[in-house]
This record gives structure tokens, C-alpha cells and sequence, in this order.
């Protein structure tokens, strides 16, 4: 894609923004360095590379499942301005 098939007026509406002459020339030529960027990518002989979904081999990180101990319903309950059958009762916000 070459930087001339790019219509920043097009984008810019969009996008829902309005921009002054001079922002869409800065833009212009910032997506024209971006594309310039991206077409030097293209160069790069990839033939040997794995495919892969992510740049870095993912690890789940999270904590082991463990079940504990918790409030009991009174405890947590304990505080609330208003509460009926074991449940807190708040506004209505939805109509």
C-alpha cells in the first residue's frame, strides 16, 4: 500500500475527528514514514521463522486454584445499611 491511497480526511471522519489543514498535513506525512516503516518490513526474508501466535512463548502466571475459608454470610453482612433474606439490598438503578 502506498503512502498516496491513504485519504486522512477519510480517515479522519472516521474516526470522528476534526482536524485543521495543517494537522492533516503533519498526519499525512506521519502515516507516509509509518507505511515507509512497514514496506522495510516486508523486505525481511522470513522463510526459516515459525509461525507463531505471540512474540514470546506464554506462561500462565496465575496462582493455584485453593480453596479457603471465607466470611460467613452474618460477617459480611454485618456493616450493610440494608439487608433481606441473607442478600445486601442497594438503589435501583435500572428502570
Amino acid at each position: 500500500m502506498a503512502a498516496v491511497d491513504i485519504d486522512v480526511n477519510y480517515v479522519a471522519h472516521l474516526a470522528r475527528v476534526t482536524l485543521t489543514p495543517e494537522e492533516t498535513q503533519q498526519l499525512s506525512a506521519q502515516l507516509s514514514n509509518i507505511l515507509g516503516f512497514i514496506e522495510k518490513l516486508n523486505e525481511v526474508d522470513v522463510s526459516q521463522v515459525e509461525p507463531t501466535a505471540h512474540a514470546v512463548p506464554l506462561v500462565n502466571v496465575v496462582r493455584p486454584d485453593v480453596v479457603f475459608p471465607s466470611l460467613s454470610t452474618e460477617d459480611a453482612l454485618r456493616n450493610a445499611p440494608a439487608t433481606a433474606n441473607g442478600l445486601f439490598i442497594v438503589p435501583k438503578i435500572v428502570e
